[in-house]
């Protein structure tokens, strides 16, 4: 069994977890779970109520990240301003590869898919699913938006919206 490099995370650094966005790691604890004593990341999702442990030589792997720089963030922004591109793909799909893209973790892959299901008003209306993925896109490439400028999530949303109406026009 090869030892996996250990992440250089502290308590209260912000962590991108993929498959639930951005969370603040709360404390770094020994916990026996089945006859093994590990160490692990107890990071905590306000938004969700979550709390979630992840093993501390196991964080890597699952693809828990730091934040995004304000550099990756600004080319998200970039990609946001760029023209929708819809595959002619069937939705079931395209829903799936949004799925991926979201929980990828990727702040540029979740910009891509809010750019791509991003809709303005004159424009049809979208399916249900189509709209909760665009939500879920949205909330996740927001609250790393914000966490990496300064925490104001409301400041970070008008940022976005005003970057997603500014290319209609």
């Amino acid at each position: 069994m090869s030892k996996a490099k250990k992440p250089d995370f502290r308590p209260n650094d912000f962590v991108v977890y993929p498959a639930h966005g951005v969370g603040k790691i709360i404390s770094i604890e020994e916990q026996e779970i089945a006859g093994l004593s590990l160490e692990l990341f107890v990071i905590s999702f306000e938004k969700d109520k979550m709390t979630l442990r992840v093993p501390t030589n196991k964080a890597t792997e699952v693809g828990m990240r730091g934040l995004s720089s304000p550099d990756i963030v600004s080319k998200a922004m970039d990609t946001l301003k760029g023209k929708a591109r819809v595959k002619r793909a069937m939705w079931s799909r395209r829903a799936q590869e949004y799925e991926q893209k979201i929980n990828s973790g990727d702040l540029i892959s979740i910009a891509e898919v809010v750019r791509d299901l991003h809709r303005n008003d004159e424009q049809r209306e979208q399916s249900y699913s189509e709209r909760q993925l665009y939500e879920a896109a949205l909330e996740r490439f927001t609250r790393e938006v914000a966490a990496v400028s300064d925490g104001d999530e409301s400041a970070a949303q008008k940022k976005v919206d005003e970057v997603l109406t500014s290319r209609a026009a």
